[in-house]
């Protein structure tokens, strides 16, 4: 560990094997919390890379629940769509909302997520507001995708090598240093799904999502990152400003664009036109929007996101056909249909 630190702090880059060394360090409840401490920190001071970064990621999914969707026969592509966390706008659950759009479109949802930890909400509070069982097994889960085409992962069950550093996160957390483990969320989706769409909190991470998801082998991925008015960082694509968006995948070469939501004829919306609560004000936007009953920004935000996870599943031709699709799949009351099938087939 002291040798990897060492490393670190002379500003190298950890090669593969190094990098599988300290990630087995980092989940031994035998290394103490301190050494992890001096690994993060200075991993942090040094900046992660690309390489790194999948590096750590694949050893932490071998040591996850294997979901075992191999046991089921999918129609549809499995998809993602979640962000980072980490904007402190306290937003409504925009992904989570938009998941039941994408799989009434015909994606098959394979949700992974956590409490809120950077807001007061996140997507494992607010469908466990609306009754749903958050922490199914894995039995559960794949029930769950049979009968709604839609199931949620809960981090903590499906990462329970993650107890060996939780203090240590924790400790770091309360003095404000950031670690790999806040931007690695949305790349440890035990179920490995072949399209995703994930929201960053900064800029500069889109392309390197990008080039790590590919490395992770997804047909398709779409790393975005919006803006305020006034500058402020979105994990969404954004109806507050533009939103950059970095494609990669099997199947295309790197892309990268700047979008606004004029371009798809949406309205700009100020950041307190989107700001949700805690999680049961949040499901009740969140059901209000799937209802037909609010069709203010709210549902702008969800249509404009729901519209680039269907084009990254290829469930759409681009973003503006796939705003269409999604806009037709909450008039028809297909979107909160896929609610009640997940509310049924998970409850408490």
């Amino acid at each position: 560990m002291d040798a990897l630190i060492h490393h670190l702090e002379q500003g190298h880059e950890l090669s593969s094997r190094e990098v599988e060394v300290a990630a087995n360090l980092l989940l031994n409840a035998a290394v103490a919390d301190e050494k992890k401490e001096h690994l993060l920190e200075a991993l942090t001071k040094k900046g992660e890379t690309p390489a790194e970064i999948a590096g750590f990621v694949e050893v932490f999914l071998e040591r996850a629940v294997d979901p075992h969707m191999g046991l089921l026969d999918l129609e549809g592509p499995t998809l993602d769509l979640c962000g980072t966390g980490g904007d402190k706008l306290n937003l409504f659950n925009v992904s989570t909302t938009a998941m039941f759009v994408a799989a009434a479109a015909g994606a098959v949802v394979v949700k992974h997520g956590n409490r809120g930890i950077t807001s007061p909400s996140g997507g494992a509070d607010v469908l466990e507001a609306l009754g749903i069982r958050i922490d199914l097994p894995a039995d559960g889960f794949r029930r769950c995708l049979e009968k709604a085409g839609v199931g949620f992962m809960f981090a903590p069950a499906y990462h329970p090598a993650f107890k060996a550093v939780s203090s240590v996160r924790k400790t770091l957390a309360a003095r404000g240093v950031r670690t790999i483990f806040n931007i690695i969320g949305p790349l440890l989706n035990p179920a490995q799904p072949q399209c995703q769409l994930v929201g960053v909190f900064s800029r500069e991470l889109c392309p390197a999502f990008a080039e790590i998801l590919e490395n992770l082998g997804r047909d398709s991925a779409w790393v975005v990152h919006g803006t305020t008015g006034d500058g402020r960082s979105v994990d969404e694509l954004s109806l507050m400003g533009s939103t950059r968006i970095c494609k990669s995948g099997s199947y295309q070469d790197i892309a990268d664009e700047e979008v606004r939501p004029r371009d798809f004829g949406l309205q700009h919306a100020e950041v307190a036109d989107l700001q949700g609560g805690d999680a049961k004000a949040n499901a009740a936007i969140l059901e209000a929007i799937l209802a037909g009953r609010d069709t203010g920004p709210k549902r702008d935000m969800v249509l404009l996101n729901a519209g680039a996870a269907l084009a990254c599943a290829g469930l759409a031709d681009d973003l503006g056909d796939g705003i269409e699709v999604s806009r037709e799949l909450l008039a028809s009351g297909a979107a909160l249909a896929r609610l009640r099938l997940l509310q049924k087939a998970a409850k408490h």
